[in-house]
């Protein structure tokens, strides 16, 4: 779905997880991920921690949201799709802040995989020890 009018953008990330998010002001509450409506992308508990920002604001029904979301998982993706509609959400209301901070919605969760070490079989994990 494409639209002419304007919009305020915000960039998600988390882990390898990269979300970039179209805001449209006086729209009815349609959020689509690449394409797809939020509940044909996501399942479970990724639907609505991707929604909470907007519920948070109680603005859910007022907007719609257009996202582009590339990388990593599921998991990740749905809480880079909350990062980015957070700081969207700034651009429409500077308001918002404190109750976004206080959720932890602005911070970008900085978490991602530790690299392989040689000699070891992942991050940390060392071949098991034999005696004999």
């Amino acid at each position: 779905m494409t639209h002419s009018r304007s919009y305020l953008a915000g960039l998600g990330k988390r882990k390898t997880a990269r979300a970039r998010v179209k805001l449209y002001q006086d729209g009815s509450g349609e959020i689509t991920i690449n394409g797809l409506k939020l509940k044909e992308y996501f399942s479970g508990f990724s639907i609505e921690n991707a929604k909470a920002p907007l519920a948070l604001a109680g603005i859910a029904k007022t907007v719609d949201v257009e996202v582009r979301v590339s990388g990593g998982g599921k998991a990740g993706q749905s809480d880079a799709v909350r990062h980015g509609i957070s700081r969207a959400l700034l651009l429409l209301n500077p308001d918002f802040r404190p109750d976004l901070k206080r959720a932890g919605f602005l911070r970008r969760d900085a978490r991602i995989k530790e690299r392989k070490k040689p000699g070891l079989k992942r991050a940390r994990r060392a071949p098991q020890f034999s005696k004999r």
